[in-house]
C-alpha cells in the first residue's frame, strides 16, 4: 500500500529504476537541433520557390497589378521581375500611373505603347502608394529594376498638406505602413508598437513571410486562417486557395466624370515647404536606388490639376514646382513638368480621365528629354528576352 502511495505521490523506491523522461516528451541533442532546423529552414525557402512555379500567373499588354492586390509585395516583386524581361522602360508611381479613374486599356502606359506603336512600356504603378512607400517598395521588392529605362512619377498631392507630407503627431492610417521605414527616419504620425515594427522588417528579408502574405491577400481575403475560419465556417480553407492569378481588371469606372460636374468646390492646399517635406525626401531616395542600380531615369512631374487651386494655393503650388525643377536640373536628370491639361480631362486634384491621359502621352512623347533618354536611349530591346518568371 505505501508503495502505492508512493508512485501516485511522484516518489520513488530506492529499487525502482530511474526514467530519464517521459514518453510524451522529446528532447533532441545539439546536433540534431541543428539538422532540425536546416530541414524546416529548407522547406521554408523552398516552399515560395515551388509556389512561384505552380501558380499561373496571366498578364495581356496593359496589365496592372490589380487594387485588391496593391499591398501583395510578393506579387509586385514577381510581376517586376517579369516586366523586366519583357519591357524596355517600366512606368513607376501611385494611383496616377495605374489609372485610378479609367479601365487598364486607357492609362498611361497604354497611350505611350499606341504612339509608339510597340509594347515598350510596363504599368509599375501601384494604387494608393505615396514616395514614403515607394522608397521601400524599389528597395526591398524592386530590386529586379536594374538597369532599365524608368518613367518616374512624381504627384505633388502628396506634399499639399502636412497630414499628406506624413509630418503630424497624431496618428492616423495611411496607404502602405509596412513599406515605410519603421525606425528611422522617425515618421510622426506611424504609432504601431514596435513588435509590429519588428515584424515588418523581418518579413522584407523572409521569402516565405512576404509569399505567406500573398496568399492571405490573394485567397484568404486579407485574413489570417483563423479569421477566415471564423468569417466563413463551413467552407474548406483548401478550396479557397486558387492557382490562378487573373489579369482581369477588378474595378468600376460609372464615375468618370470631371471633377467639375462632381461638384467638387475649389482647394486651398497649404503645401509644405520642400526642405522640410518628408515625402520629397523619400522621393529622393527612389531616385538614389534607381540609379545605383543603373537604370536611366526620366522624372515626370504631374499631371496635377491646377485648375481646382485657389490662387494663394496656387502661387506655393508653383514655387514648390519651380524648386523641384531646379534640384531636378541640378541633379542632370532628365524631367518632364506638363502644363496643365484642360479642366475637363481631371477627375479631381491629380487624376485624370482618359482623354486627359491621352493628351499627357501625346506631350510627353513630343518631349526633347523623353525622345532624348527614353525612346532614342540605345538600351538593348529586352522584348526578344526569354521571360523565365511566368508562364504565358
Amino acid at each position: 500500500m505505501n508503495t502505492k502511495l508512493g508512485i501516485q505521490n511522484g516518489s520513488r523506491s530506492a529499487n525502482e529504476p530511474d526514467i530519464p523522461f517521459s514518453s510524451n516528451w522529446l528532447r533532441l541533442s545539439g546536433w540534431e537541433w541543428i539538422v532540425a532546423a536546416v530541414i524546416i529552414s529548407a522547406l521554408l525557402s523552398i516552399a515560395p520557390v515551388i509556389w512561384h512555379h505552380i501558380e499561373k500567373f496571366e498578364q495581356n499588354p496593359d496589365y496592372r497589378i490589380p487594387s485588391r492586390l496593391s499591398n501583395d509585395y510578393w506579387l509586385y516583386s514577381r510581376y517586376s521581375r517579369w516586366a523586366c524581361t519583357q519591357y524596355e522602360t517600366l512606368v513607376i508611381g501611385d494611383s496616377v500611373i495605374w489609372g485610378h479613374y479609367v479601365p487598364e486599356n486607357n492609362t498611361l502606359s497604354h497611350y505611350l505603347n499606341k504612339i509608339t506603336g510597340k509594347g515598350r512600356f510596363a504599368n509599375m504603378g501601384v494604387d494608393g502608394i505615396h514616395p514614403a512607400a515607394m522608397e521601400g517598395l524599389l528597395k526591398y521588392y524592386g530590386r529586379a529594376i536594374s538597369r532599365k529605362n524608368v518613367i518616374l512619377h512624381l504627384n505633388l498631392l502628396w506634399m499639399s498638406s502636412d497630414k499628406h507630407d506624413l509630418q503630424i503627431d497624431k496618428e492616423f492610417r495611411f496607404n502602405h505602413p509596412k513599406l515605410v521605414p519603421q525606425f528611422t527616419p522617425k515618421i510622426p504620425c506611424y504609432k504601431v508598437p514596435y513588435s509590429k515594427r519588428i515584424s515588418n522588417v523581418i518579413e522584407r528579408y523572409v521569402p516565405f513571410l512576404s509569399w505567406a502574405s500573398h496568399l492571405k491577400i490573394s485567397c484568404f481575403e486579407n485574413m489570417d486562417l483563423p479569421g477566415w475560419t471564423i468569417e466563413h465556417p463551413y467552407d474548406n480553407p483548401l478550396r479557397a486557395i486558387f492557382f490562378t492569378l487573373t489579369a482581369s481588371d477588378d474595378r468600376d469606372y460609372a464615375e468618370d466624370i470631371s471633377w467639375a460636374e462632381k461638384g467638387i468646390p475649389k482647394q486651398d492646399m497649404p503645401f509644405v515647404r520642400l526642405d522640410t517635406s518628408l515625402q520629397w525626401k523619400f522621393f529622393r531616395r527612389s531616385i538614389e536606388i534607381l540609379r545605383a542600380r543603373g537604370n536611366r531615369i526620366f522624372v515626370l512631374v504631374g499631371p496635377f490639376n491646377e485648375h481646382i487651386l485657389t490662387r494663394q494655393s496656387s502661387d506655393t503650388y508653383q514655387k514648390m514646382r519651380n524648386e523641384i525643377e531646379i534640384w531636378l536640373q541640378q541633379q542632370n536628370l532628365a524631367y518632364y513638368i506638363p502644363p496643365p491639361l484642360p479642366s475637363k480631362f481631371y477627375c479631381d486634384a491629380s487624376h485624370p480621365l482618359s482623354d486627359g491621359y491621352a493628351l499627357l502621352a501625346k506631350e510627353v512623347c513630343e518631349n526633347d528629354a523623353f525622345k532624348s533618354s527614353i525612346l532614342h536611349s540605345g538600351l538593348e530591346s529586352t522584348s526578344s528576352k526569354k521571360a523565365e518568371d511566368f508562364p504565358h
